[in-house]
């Protein structure tokens, strides 16, 4: 008899036993639903590790650094499961005010915001700030900026990485004084779109301090690793700018090689709870982004519709318990 085609691979129910989140994500991949992408997250992203001649690029969204998240960021830069960074504003400032001591708090969205306004308290839906000190973390990139020369035009790739170089010097543990010391690249091409913007501008208007931000220069260094690398991969916890400017890299890369289908990415993964249907780029399909060259065809993707701080914490532990072997990265010091 003729076996279906539609009856390859047999879905596994779990059995509830005591085991560590490797085993137990390695048995949601035979399930179904987000916990079988979840359980395909890991194995992708191991293949990733495993592939020696690979530059991973990893887009960072939304203010997840408010959530907890910082430090397992911080954690894939110094253990280089990723090599580039590609980072929301919000998301290399807000784990400062987490690293400077002055924290967090667990709210609820079910309270007075005119309350909290009096009181001087920031909300991010369930989680409370102090305003006050977070407006000394603005103060602290204000002073950053003060120290910088004029006659300069920065990337952001050269402001995140003197940046990095500030708080290493302050003994500030973060994610871009980590960045700094592994020599991991960190973009972030809406940086003013933050408290960076607003420190800014204040560097400006009371500081008579006038620094120069070049997005163009910002989006040829990273062609430039693009041009270096010999294939790419990419990881996008959400979507947004950091997702798009990651996967415009593939197009700008093929048109300088004079091949518009050259240089997509080999291997794609994406949690995110953006959904496809309403047409924007957070929630845009890999199979979609194969249409413009920016996903191989035959590369290993994998798209998972879950809330990021669910799954993030998740797979890094899976991979912390899997992930045996030390990974060096590329280097990119010939081009910066």
């Amino acid at each position: 008899m003729e076996k279906n085609k539609y009856f390859q691979k047999k879905l596994k129910a779990i059995e509830v036993k005591k085991k560590n989140i490797s085993q137990l994500l390695d048995e949601m991949a035979d399930t179904g639903f987000q916990g079988r992408k979840l359980g395909e997250v890991v194995r992708v992203w191991e293949k990733m590790l495993k592939d020696k001649n690979l530059t991973i690029f990893m887009g960072y969204a939304g203010s997840l650094s408010t959530t907890g998240q910082w430090k397992i960021v911080k954690w894939l830069i110094e253990n280089r499961l990723i090599d580039v960074l590609v980072s929301t504003g919000a998301n290399i400032s807000e784990d400062i005010q987490d690293a400077l001591g002055y924290g967090y708090w667990k709210g609820s969205p079910n309270v007075d915001d005119k309350d909290l306004l009096k009181k001087n308290i920031f909300r991010y839906y369930d989680v409370f700030t102090d305003a006050v000190k977070y407006r000394q973390m603005t103060a602290l990139i204000r002073r950053f900026i003060n120290s910088l020369g004029e006659n300069y035009i920065y990337s952001t790739r050269e402001f995140c990485y003197l940046f990095g170089k500030f708080l290493t010097e302050k003994k500030i543990n973060c994610i871009l004084s980590t960045a700094y010391r592994k020599k991991v690249p960190v973009f972030s091409p809406g940086i003013m779109d933050s408290e960076y913007g607003i420190a800014a501008v204040l560097a400006k208007r009371k500081d008579k301090k006038n620094i120069i931000v070049d997005q163009i220069k910002d989006f040829d260094e990273l062609a430039k690793i693009g041009e270096k690398s010999k294939k790419t991969g990419a990881i996008y916890i959400g979507g947004g700018v950091p997702k798009d400017y990651t996967q415009l890299l593939t197009a700008i890369v093929a048109l300088l090689k004079g091949s518009a289908l050259e240089f997509p990415h080999r291997y794609a993964i994406q949690i995110t709870t953006d959904n496809p249907v309403w047409g924007g780029l957070s929630g845009c399909t890999f199979d979609e982004a194969i249409s413009w060259g920016k996903i191989a065809k035959e590369g290993k993707f994998v798209q998972c519709y879950c809330d990021a701080t669910i799954a993030l914490p998740i797979v890094s532990h899976c991979l912390c318990e899997r992930i045996n072997f030390k990974r060096k990265g590329p280097d990119f010091s010939v081009i910066f």
